[in-house]
């Protein structure tokens, strides 16, 4: 089931994300949790889903991780890294990814997303860092 609200929070910041069709399934503080369904116009040669579809998930998912988790006052986030390792395709379903914050800090939140596939496979791992604004 999806986070109507969080989904439409989203799209409204993050006009790529609705492209995409990014959903958001639950968000909290300690974990965010959102899809992404496979479909044939993101995937690159064999089916496979494009990495950096995969990339544009964990990094929204997990900024939205980060923007749950700023300080009082501050604007917002910004990604200034980010490191995915990448364990295997995806060409169906949809891919997940679940995002926790390592760091909270008052210039820098850390997260680290694990993207799974739908029978709850690791797909990749994401570590960001986002700088706070």
């Amino acid at each position: 089931m999806t986070d109507a609200a969080a989904t439409a929070s989203l799209h409204a910041l993050v006009p790529f994300a609705r492209h995409l069709g990014i959903e958001v399934l639950a968000a909290t503080p300690a974990r965010v949790t959102g899809r992404l369904a496979w479909r044939e116009e993101l995937c690159t040669a064999g089916g496979a889903l494009n990495g950096g579809v995969i990339m544009a998930l964990a990094d929204n998912i997990g900024a939205l991780c980060a923007f749950l988790n700023l300080p009082a006052g501050a604007g917002g986030t910004t990604t200034i890294e980010s490191k995915t390792n990448f364990l295997r395709a995806i060409r169906s379903g949809h891919t997940i990814s679940v995002a926790r914050p390592l760091h909270v800090g008052k210039r820098i939140i850390v997260v680290e997303s694990d993207v799974l596939d739908d029978e709850e496979r690791l797909v990749g791992r994401v570590t960001q860092s986002q700088a706070v604004l």
